[in-house]
């Protein structure tokens, strides 16, 4: 490097490492500093087209191999822990280059094991690095991926553990490594005094915006039963305003019952939702046929575009294989045979669509999309608030703002309906001044009601 006329290293009195890619290429160098009280520890290559290390960890190469063959991923802080562990017989570690983990880095160790052990110095700094590592993981989460957190003793980290008390201790270390949610909780309420509603009031504000973070519906919801009991525990509460279903992880407020849930054949509004999606998605695929000419236009849309069943999967992936197409049916003939264009278009809603009917129409086709993939998303949007709304209660979880979103939601829907929407569709006006289907607003309101219970048992009990 320069400095006015003169040149320096900029990799002086360090130790040199090669960084190198899944292949085993070198891609850039890492320097450890020798001087203990240098202000960077750890000095990297600049980035280059081969070489970012947010996008890289070191040895990552053979902590792969080894992970295969059934050896715990463990993530250290730096090169020398890496090579610490790897000399004691554990080859899958791994270190980001000298900076706190990234999203990038974090999906690199769940491609490589479900649930990456973060090996955390025994100090101040070692806690915040698992907080930022808890925040960065919480909305990724999902089933069977997570990360856990071994701590070493005060003051050690894993290269001090392993020479003074051997790879046994290292190992006890890893078995015993704490599960993300259990270390979320101690970060919360540990050196903490909650004497008084207010403090309960804000661990819980703490803890719910959180969990709020996971966006995975079943995850949130195991993590809110998790510190509901946590927090009974440390609070001793016993509510006997309601009925708690500890087998089944839920609890249902005194004779009410709650609106039936989702499957796989059903959705919240009993086959509402989900047999709508399907006529929008098969409107949107045919009148993209029939008009190739602004299919350019909408080809993002087109690849983001979610089916509910797997005639139209099949019709959205090969459309967008051969997409722009001056001819894209005849392509679509010739790529998967006639028979699934003559579904399509034998279903009577689609027949009857106007862009349909008037093929190669630009602007009426144009409105039509843009209609048909506003409905759809504002659809399926209310429906995932719903169920999360859902599942909220039952993992007690609620927030002030949940009736809120609903009603947002609930307007963003009905506005998109309203783009081309049938005259005789019945409407009702809700509470809250939005238009809503009569044959929804059951449900909605039934909703209403558990939140408005469980918001109400919340702020009795909070003390």
């Amino acid at each position: 490097m320069f400095a006015g006329r003169y040149t320096y290293d900029a990799f002086r009195h360090r130790i040199m490492f090669p960084i190198r890619d899944t292949r085993g290429r070198a891609i850039a160098f890492g320097g450890r500093a020798m001087d203990p009280a240098d202000n960077a520890k750890y000095l990297n290559s600049p980035k280059t087209e081969l070489f970012d290390k947010g996008s890289s960890l070191f040895n990552y190469g053979p902590a792969r191999e080894a992970a295969g063959k059934g050896q715990p991923l463990l993530v250290a802080e730096g090169y020398m822990d890496v090579i610490a562990l790897s000399e004691a017989g554990f080859g899958a570690s791994v270190a980001p280059l000298g900076t706190a983990v990234t999203e990038t880095q974090l999906q690199m160790m769940w491609r490589v094991a479900p649930e990456p052990v973060i090996m955390l110095d025994g100090d101040v700094a070692g806690q915040q690095a698992a907080a930022r590592v808890i925040d960065l993981a919480l909305p990724l989460l999902e089933a069977g991926q997570s990360v856990r957190f071994a701590m070493m003793p005060d003051g050690q980290d894993p290269d001090d553990l392993l020479k003074s008390a051997g790879a046994g201790a290292m190992s006890d270390r890893v078995s015993e490594a704490l599960p993300m949610l259990q270390l979320l909780w101690q970060r919360e309420v540990e050196g903490k005094n909650f004497d008084s509603p207010e403090r309960k009031a804000a661990l819980d504000k703490t803890l719910r915006e959180k969990i709020m973070l996971i966006k995975d519906r079943s995850i949130r919801s195991h993590y809110g039963h998790a510190i509901k009991d946590m927090r009974s525990d440390l609070f001793g509460n016993k509510h006997a305003s309601f009925e708690r279903g500890r087998s089944r992880g839920q609890w249902t407020p005194h004779g009410v019952k709650l609106p039936a849930q989702s499957s796989t054949k059903a959705s919240l509004l009993a086959g509402g939702p989900l047999s709508e999606d399907h006529l929008h998605e098969a409107v949107i695929l045919a009148v993209l046929i029939r008009n190739p000419l602004v299919l350019k236009e909408f080809q993002g849309a087109l690849e983001q575009l979610i089916c509910s069943g797997p005639d139209t999967s099949m019709l959205r992936d090969a459309m967008v294989k051969l997409a722009p197409q001056a001819d894209i049916e005849a392509a679509l003939i010739a790529e998967i045979g006639d028979g699934p264009l003559k579904k399509l278009f034998a279903q009577a809603h689609v027949a009857i669509t106007p862009a349909v009917r008037r093929p190669d129409n630009g602007d009426l086709a144009r409105t039509c999309l843009t209609g048909e993939f506003a409905k759809l998303t504002a659809r399926r949007n209310h429906t995932h608030e719903m169920q999360d709304a859902i599942e909220e209660i039952r993992s007690d979880v609620v927030d002030e703002g949940l009736t809120q979103r609903l009603a947002q939601s609930n307007a963003a829907m009905n506005k998109a309906d309203r783009l081309s929407s049938d005259d005789s569709e019945e409407y009702d006006s809700s509470d809250m001044g939005t238009q809503i289907k009569k044959d929804e607003r059951s449900a909605f309101d039934a909703l209403l009601v558990q939140i408005d219970l469980a918001e109400g048992a919340k702020r009795s009990t909070s003390d």
